[in-house]
């Protein structure tokens, strides 16, 4: 296959995003059309949910206004281990 690709700004990208080949190169510039492409098809058709599939997917604790999850006082998702009880010393 030949193609006709602004040799600067093919060697520009590789350089910029550290693409080791052109075909990785342009594999990856094609990736990201196709992925925009269908970001846009997404919020034209939306995802096929009725209202109540949506709000079911929806974390109940989740406060819009705030943007983030207000759970209730003692709510607690796991227990958590004290810090460094796998009895290592190993600081990482």
């Amino acid at each position: 296959m030949t193609m006709h690709i602004d040799e600067e700004l093919l060697e520009r990208v590789m350089r910029e995003y550290d693409f080791p080949s052109k075909t990785e190169a342009v594999e990856a510039a094609l990736k990201e059309l196709d992925r925009q492409m269908r970001i846009r098809e997404f919020r034209a058709h939306g995802l096929g949910l009725t209202p109540e599939e949506l709000g079911n997917a929806v974390d109940p604790f989740y406060d819009e206004k705030l943007g983030y999850n207000v759970y209730p006082e003692g709510h607690v998702a796991e227990t958590q281990a004290p810090y460094n009880s796998h009895g290592s010393t190993d600081p990482r």
